[in-house]
């Protein structure tokens, strides 16, 4: 066991200073972090949840960093740690392993990294000291209440449960939890950091420009990511849906469809498994794959990985030079979804007459049936039947995907016939 001494000299180079100001601060056993885009929170909090398990405790600090879906894990918080570990030049002074994504400090503290995919096997890990949350919003009440039955080592002092996350919908638990009208939050249990672009003193001019021009181009992600706010409850265009563990063995008689949406850096790429029961009226969401940033050549890698290269996927007709590139690399059966003046609304209104079950795995699915929203008329105040351009890139996915039973598939997209998973 090797004790690192750390120091900053010029700590405001290393910290913001809300993760600067309560860097030591272990008193409460609920830290909720939350704020806009950019603030800086994740990677605050990252810093003061490595800092503190370097700490000289009698018993080595075991840390479990989670996510809600285990795939996600290692392009986001299991990167972050190691970065954090590099810069502050203790990487080379830890055990790492990759497959099973442990990270053992010099100390003897332990970090594991899971997914909440299967809440039970959360169950089997014994003796922590602490748990960090990553977009704790795509979590459910369920997952943090068992969560904080696992903090319960005696051995363990100053144990502390870690919430991170953009504030998104009042339908959330987490608005629920902790900021509904009458909750009654414990001070000395709970502490809330609020924060935004603005208390970042990293972020670039180029950052701060995009995050403060949503103002303009998305008046809706504005308040979420900007301002670091929880949307207003409006008429959402979906209002009913049902989320659960879904079984695919007892679907496995039900076609399958296909639909992928192009996004890049201010949108994700998102690609979506759906069943469909045209007799029950039930559309079934069993797997999504969300990501920013993704070239084709990484979509057309995905889908293969995915095991869906000999599928048929109908895609955004917006950009026929990315469907020709991801067919050249393999993707043969990719298909343009028909495009028209009101191909949204009607392929809104196709799927308001099912029902909507979603694995409770397709987070992002989630978070955008619990945000979509009808725009308002300025004048007159009324709902239109637009959708806001905004919280869509899954449903539209999804719209793509049904456009073979919708009426909507383009003449080259109608070769679904009796097709099955």
């Amino acid at each position: 066991m090797t004790t690192i001494n750390l120091s900053f000299p010029k700590p405001q180079k290393v910290f913001n200073r809300q993760i600067f100001d309560s860097l030591f601060d272990y008193d409460h056993f609920v830290e909720v972090w939350y704020g806009g885009a950019s603030s800086g929170k994740s990677h605050g909090v990252v810093q003061k949840v490595v800092l503190k398990a370097l700490g000289k405790w009698k018993h080595p600090r075991k840390v479990l960093w989670l996510r809600k879906v285990d795939r996600t894990i290692k392009d986001s918080i299991f990167t972050d740690v190691l970065d954090c570990l590099s810069t502050w030049r203790i990487l080379p002074l830890c055990k790492v392993n990759k497959s099973d994504r442990t990270i053992t400090l010099p100390n003897g503290a332990t970090f594991l990294f899971k997914g909440m995919d299967d809440p039970e096997k959360i169950k089997s890990i014994k003796g922590l000291s602490d748990v960090v949350m990553e977009e704790a919003s795509q979590f459910n009440q369920g997952d943090y209440t068992q969560l904080t039955l696992r903090l319960r080592e005696p051995k363990h002092k100053k144990r502390q449960l870690f919430c991170m996350f953009n504030p998104v919908s009042k339908l959330n638990w987490t608005y629920k939890q902790w900021f509904d009208d009458g909750v009654v939050v414990d001070p000395k249990r709970v502490v809330i950091h609020q924060s935004t672009y603005k208390d970042n003193r990293f972020l670039d001019e180029d950052n701060i420009r995009t995050i403060e021009n949503l103002k303009i181009t998305n008046p809706a992600y504005y308040k979420i990511y900007t301002l670091g706010e929880f949307a207003t409850l409006d008429k959402l265009v979906f209002p009913t849906f049902e989320k659960r563990r879904l079984n695919l063995a007892t679907l496995r008689g039900l076609p399958s469809f296909f639909g992928l949406d192009f996004g890049y850096t201010n949108d994700e790429t998102a690609f979506m498994h759906v069943k469909v029961d045209q007799e029950r009226k039930i559309i079934y969401v069993v797997e999504e794959y969300a990501k920013h940033g993704m070239l084709n050549s990484d979509i057309a890698q995905i889908i293969k990985q995915m095991g869906y290269a000999k599928e048929i996927i109908t895609a955004d007709a917006a950009e026929p030079k990315s469907i020709d590139e991801i067919k050249r690399d393999g993707i043969y059966r990719i298909r343009p979804a028909k495009k028209g003046k009101d191909s949204i609304i009607q392929g809104l209104g196709f799927m308001q007459q099912y029902r909507i079950v979603v694995d409770d795995r397709c987070v992002k699915t989630i978070e955008e049936l619990e945000n979509y929203t009808y725009k308002k008329d300025r004048q007159s105040g009324e709902y239109t039947n637009e959708p806001v351009d905004a919280y869509n890139h899954e449903i539209d996915a999804i719209r793509y995907a049904l456009s073979e039973i919708n009426g909507m598939a383009s003449p080259k997209a109608t070769m679904m016939k009796n097709f099955y998973f």
